[in-house]
């Protein structure tokens, strides 16, 4: 602990000495606005970020690894000196960007004008007291068997926690240990919160209102949905109960009372290394809309959406906040996909894959995908941000949402399709295999026969696509008549096939490649 004689006028005004008239920003609640930018991809923000745990601790002098940030404005009633004079204002972010400080009197913007600012963040520590102190008269407390005793002397070193006192005959005390300091002055510079300092000329001075505006790091926002399935008759078919929410994590070393919230939806560009930095080369942000108290309004906005909370909210200093982003929409109809890939991953070098055995291992696992439609029609329809989407269904036995996999969307507008992949069918399996390979060098062609066998263990029918990529070369055509199918792109087939209760279903077809 330390025992000093300073009063809290001192530790407040931080710097002492100034010629100048000093103020500070009044006390009465600012009206502030905040706007989140976001650049974290969808779900990768982990939970250990917004645990009560920080990461890496508080960094006065670096930025909170928390991939986003947030311009903050303010209207403040401020006293401005007449002539010249400074203004502090004490309760700004830690992780503020000094470069983006703006100031500005809207009382009288002609005649008040700031002549230089300052940001100061030379914060208060036991460290930093130890080294303003050195060669200098200090009291050290220390343990004395039940009690304390006190040592003085002149602080010549402060390394490790081991502080070296010369007394006043000469002598040197090393003390390993001490349980208190007691120091005479708080030392000239050092300030117990980040402070911007502005000093001002005004013509008029008074009390005016000033519109005060900066950048700051260590705050992002997401969402997350929620999503719970039901199925319908068909085993192919069913719907889905959409909720979600906007999660804010604000590590920037500040507390936002009752501030007007935005969020920026779209990839905004800023004009510094972020990818150097961080992993993320531009910023990603989110988005919300319509509800209750509260609600969030959505706009266009240039080439992004802004979302902006109906009420004012309070974003704590060192929190998670989490707010509905839109109502439940409830009954969305989906389909229930099933796609068997059985083709393991591939490379393509650029030139034709001759080699027969390349690209014919088999994998038997059937994926399983959700689609739906962002729809206004079916309670949807607004433009839905990126965010990690975990669906649940409902286990009618005793009435329990059990989870059953979860994916990431990127931003999707309206009337565009949401595709979820939840994890792979376990009474589903595939196989394919290679029937039949002719190479011809000389005609430069390939000839290949693929079949796809997919069986059905389930109790009842159900419909999967098998998806065929032609990998081995950019020119092909189907020789015969090949089954049911549609040409995705350039080179991805999709063959639907209905597989009845515990049956099998098999895809044939022979492909000719040419260069």
């Amino acid at each position: 602990m330390f025992r000093t004689s300073l009063t809290l006028a001192m530790i407040i005004g931080g710097i002492s000495g100034s010629t100048l008239s000093a103020h500070t920003l009044a006390s009465q609640p600012p009206a502030r606005s905040i706007t989140i930018y976001s650049s974290a991809q969808p779900g990768a923000v982990p939970a250990a970020m917004y645990r009560p745990v920080r990461m890496g601790g508080y960094n006065p002098y670096g930025q909170q690894p928390v991939p986003g940030y947030a311009v903050v404005r303010e209207d403040r009633k401020v006293e401005i000196a007449q002539g010249r004079g400074e203004l502090r204002l004490t309760d700004v972010a830690a992780l503020i960007d000094p470069t983006t400080v703006s100031f500005q009197s809207l009382t009288d913007p002609d005649g008040t004008r700031v002549i230089d600012q300052n940001f100061q963040f030379d914060l208060v520590s036991n460290e930093k007291l130890l080294e303003r102190y050195i060669d200098q008269p200090i009291s050290a407390i220390v343990q004395r068997g039940d009690g304390t005793s006190v040592v003085k002397g002149t602080l010549l070193s402060a390394q490790g926690g081991v502080l070296i006192l010369r007394d006043e005959r000469g002598g040197i005390n090393t003390l390993n240990g001490y349980v208190g300091l007691d120091l005479p002055d708080l030392p000239k510079g050092l300030i117990t919160r980040p402070t911007l300092v502005w000093n001002t000329a005004s013509q008029r001075g008074g009390e005016q209102t000033a519109r005060i505006g900066y950048q700051t790091e260590g705050i992002t926002w997401w969402a997350d949905y929620n999503l719970v399935f039901t199925e319908g008759q068909n085993a192919n078919k069913g719907t889905l109960d959409v909720g979600a929410w906007v999660s804010i994590l604000n590590q920037s070393g500040a507390g936002y009372e009752d501030t007007k919230l935005k969020l920026v939806a779209g990839d905004v560009q800023r004009a510094s290394n972020r990818k150097a930095e961080y992993g993320f080369a531009q910023s990603r942000g989110m988005v919300a809309d319509m509800a209750e108290a509260p609600s969030f309004a959505e706009k266009s906005f240039f080439e992004y959406h802004l979302y902006t909370l109906s009420e004012p909210t309070t974003i704590p200093e060192n929190s998670t906040k989490q707010i509905e982003l839109f109502p439940v929409a409830r009954g969305v109809p989906c389909d229930k996909i099933l796609v068997y890939a059985g083709q393991e991953d591939f490379w393509w070098g650029g030139e034709p894959l001759t080699d027969q055995g390349y690209g014919v291992q088999s994998k038997s696992s059937v994926d399983v995908y959700l689609k739906f439609k962002n729809d206004e029609k079916q309670g949807l329809g607004m433009p839905l941000p990126a965010g990690r989407v975990r669906v649940s269904k409902l286990d009618a036995e005793d009435g329990g949402l059990e989870f059953i996999g979860e994916d990431v969307i990127k931003h999707t507008p309206r009337e565009e399709k949401v595709l979820i992949r939840l994890g792979q069918a376990f009474d589903v399996v595939g196989e394919r295999k290679q029937v039949d390979y002719r190479y011809d060098s000389g005609r430069k062609r390939i000839d290949e026969t693929i079949e796809i066998e997919v069986r059905n263990r389930k109790k009842e029918a159900v419909q999967v696509v098998v998806q065929e990529r032609m990998y081995r070369w950019t020119n092909w055509e189907f020789v015969g008549t090949p089954p049911a199918h549609e040409k995705l792109d350039a080179r991805t087939i999709h063959f639907p096939v209905t597989i009845e209760a515990n049956g099998t279903a098999t895809v044939k077809y022979t492909v000719r490649y040419t260069w």
